[in-house]
C-alpha cells in the first residue's frame, strides 16, 4: 500500500484545494417585474416563466 514519505504542507495542502470553492449562482432579471431570478427558473416574486404566468402568487 502507497504511503507518503514526507507530511505535505498547509500551504501545499491549501493550494490544492484552491479552485474547488463554492460560486456565486447567475442571475437574470424577470421581464415582467425586474425582480432578480435564477435563469430557467420561475420568478419567485410574480410566479411567470417565458412570458406567461405559471404560478398564482397570493400576497
Amino acid at each position: 500500500m502507497a504511503v507518503p514519505k514526507r507530511k505535505r504542507s498547509k500551504s501545499k495542502r491549501d493550494a490544492r484545494r484552491a479552485h474547488t470553492k463554492v460560486s456565486v449562482p447567475n442571475l437574470s432579471v424577470c421581464p415582467q417585474c425586474g425582480e432578480a431570478k435564477l435563469p430557467h427558473h420561475v420568478c419567485k416574486s410574480c410566479g411567470s416563466y417565458n412570458g406567461r404566468t405559471v404560478i398564482e402568487i397570493t400576497e
